[in-house]
């Protein structure tokens, strides 16, 4: 069991702004530099489109959906707002592996049960 448990929630699309990518920049340094704590990310409004998988971005640039299936890779867990993923219409859509489709109770349950919520 994790030391500490940190819940990331992530708010903006992927892309045209970077706090996706911040935010999966520190989950990603938190796994590197303090294995002993457990990273969840919990991805609400725009966000929930950065579970979409097969984006091509161009060479050089951040991938959002390739940093998520790192965190994943790592023991990150990854869960995505069913209401706002209804209403973007893509509730039902195939998701990155790893990611879960999610609940408001869900997201509760990690807010109480982390030491640090940090959002984006």
């Amino acid at each position: 069991m994790p030391a500490e448990k940190i819940l990331l929630i992530i708010n903006d699309a992927p892309y045209g702004t970077e706090k996706a990518y911040n935010a999966l920049r520190l989950a990603m340094t938190l796994q590197k530099d303090r294995p002993d704590v457990g990273v969840r990310v919990f991805l609400m409004a725009d966000a929930v489109t950065c579970a979409l998988p097969n984006q091509t971005t161009p060479q050089g640039y951040y991938n959002i959906e390739r940093m998520l299936g790192s965190v994943i890779r790592r023991g990150g867990e990854v869960k995505a707002c069913g209401t706002c993923s209804e209403s973007r219409g893509i509730k039902g859509l195939k998701l990155i592996e790893g990611v879960e489709m999610s609940t408001m109770a869900q997201l509760a349950e990690w807010v109480l049960g982390s030491d640090r919520v940090v959002s984006f």
